[in-house]
This record gives structure tokens, C-alpha cells and sequence, in this order.
């Protein structure tokens, strides 16, 4: 499992796919979310704008990160 750092939060979800390279687009990531692909926290997950916060863990077939805030 990885970190991703976030500076910021909420972070919409399919934005996270995207940027994080989990998803070429944020097409991509908004269709692996309707299609129920994506597990946050252990479960499905079919909200693309599904606000996500430090300590939430996020999968993608078997890309698994967690979610870390840097607040410096």
C-alpha cells in the first residue's frame, strides 16, 4: 500500500484516480467508479464526487493507497 499526500481536504475521488495516475483520465476514473471497481475503506464505492479525507484508503483493482495530509 502506498501514501498519497494530499495538502488539502475533502478531495473528490475520481480527482484522486486521475491525478494519482490510478486512472489515465478523469473520464477513465469517473467510469471505473460507476462500474463499481473502486473500493474506499473496503467498500464499494459508485459516487465520483465522494469527498475523501486523511485515513481513507482507496482500491483499485490492485493499486491500494492510503490517504495522508501533510499539514506543513
Amino acid at each position: 500500500m502506498r501514501d498519497i499526500i494530499i495538502t488539502h481536504q475533502p478531495v473528490e475521488l475520481y480527482k484522486i484516480l486521475k491525478f494519482e495516475g490510478m486512472a489515465r483520465s478523469g473520464g477513465e476514473a469517473k467510469m471505473f467508479i460507476e462500474q463499481g471497481e473502486v473500493l474506499v475503506n473496503g467498500a464499494v464505492e459508485t459516487r465520483k464526487r465522494k469527498k475523501i479525507i486523511a485515513g481513507d484508503q482507496i482500491q483499485l483493482f490492485d493499486d491500494c493507497a492510503r490517504i495522508v495530509l501533510d499539514e506543513a
